[in-house]
């Protein structure tokens, strides 16, 4: 996959909450790219048109954008439209990794374990799974709207502001899980050679001993360990659990799935993320770092990999 690059556009925004995220990380595209060579157009959205989308310069798209319109399916399927190759995941692929619910029916199809849970109702004044639970929006990433409940008091201030969001914002869906306390885990994925590798795990030790929102991004004292020290067996379990999941739900080109491993050493699936972060916390480029690949030799690698696909226009 030597050669030339052809004009990338990069698209970043997008009307979720994550738009600040996604501006980041497509900054930090933007800038691989121009340094592999590419020329870049690196243009902010909202909620294209087709006729919007179709206007915008570059040859391959390079869709970076976290959130449900941006990686949930709805702006996949104005790409499959465009028909110009894109990076990243089809728009059926998208929306089941979007929805944390359905990963989990798709990871219990192939045996990977995950917690119980179920969707949040604002009527429960008690929760409905044994405490501590987590409480977060189904379709968002980037650990926005997460709730911690350890207690009665913690689930009836997680209640009130859920229920208020939710009221503020029809159409969006909650659920509760249960907590796992143990070690966050999670196993970067590429194409390479036709089909999704593992890149090597990465332990996520936050300091405050939760991964959100200001840990993934606002703050410097959260440790990434690259191949971490773990219990015989746990590496390969998560990389062919990550494997088997995204090829059921049809994942291509890039991806990262994450895992909670407890203090009795089970191992459970949290999520997929069909379009990973590109900052400077970001974990996938970390993980193609310690494989060889820097940011630059990354993003070039992708807009090749989406360039060469048989099939850039399928919706899955």
């Amino acid at each position: 996959m030597s050669g030339s690059l052809p004009s990338v556009l990069v698209l970043a925004g997008g009307p979720d909450d994550e738009h600040p995220v996604s501006l980041q990380s497509a900054a930090g595209v933007a800038a691989a790219l121009r340094d592999a060579g590419a020329a870049v157009h690196n243009v902010t959205i909202q909620r294209p048109t087709q006729a919007e989308l179709a206007s915008l310069p570059g040859e391959v798209v390079f869709p970076v954008l976290h959130g449900s319109f941006g990686e949930g399916g709805p702006l996949q399927d104005l790409l499959v439209a465009d028909g110009r190759p894109f990076v990243g995941s089809g728009p059926v692929a998208a929306r089941i990794a979007m929805d944390k619910m359905a990963t989990k029916l798709v990871a219990s199809t192939l045996g990977i374990t995950t917690k119980r849970a179920c969707v949040f109702k604002s009527g429960d004044r008690v929760s409905p799974l044994e405490m501590p639970v987590v409480v977060k929006p189904v379709h968002d990433g980037s650990s926005v709207g997460l709730h911690l409940c350890h207690d009665a008091g913690e689930w009836d201030c997680a209640q009130e502001t859920v229920s208020r969001d939710i009221q503020a914002r029809p159409g969006r869906v909650y659920m509760v899980e249960s907590m796992v306390r143990g070690r966050e885990l999670t196993v970067g994925l590429l194409e390479r050679g036709g089909r999704l590798t593992a890149l090597p795990l990465i332990e996520i030790a936050p300091t405050s001993g939760v991964y959100d929102y200001a840990a993934k991004y606002d703050r410097d004292d959260t440790r990434y360990v690259v191949d971490p020290e773990l219990p015989e067996g746990v590496a390969k379990a998560c990389c062919d659990s990550a494997l088997a999941l995204a090829e059921q739900i049809g994942i291509r080109h890039l991806g990262r799935v994450d895992y909670l491993l407890g203090g009795d050493g089970g191992v459970w699936l949290l999520e997929a993320n069909t379009m990973p972060g590109f900052t400077s916390h970001s974990l996938l480029p970390m993980a193609a770092r310690a494989s060889g690949l820097d940011m630059p030799a990354l993003c070039a690698h992708l807009i090749r990999v989406a360039m060469n696909a048989r099939d850039t226009q399928h919706a899955v």
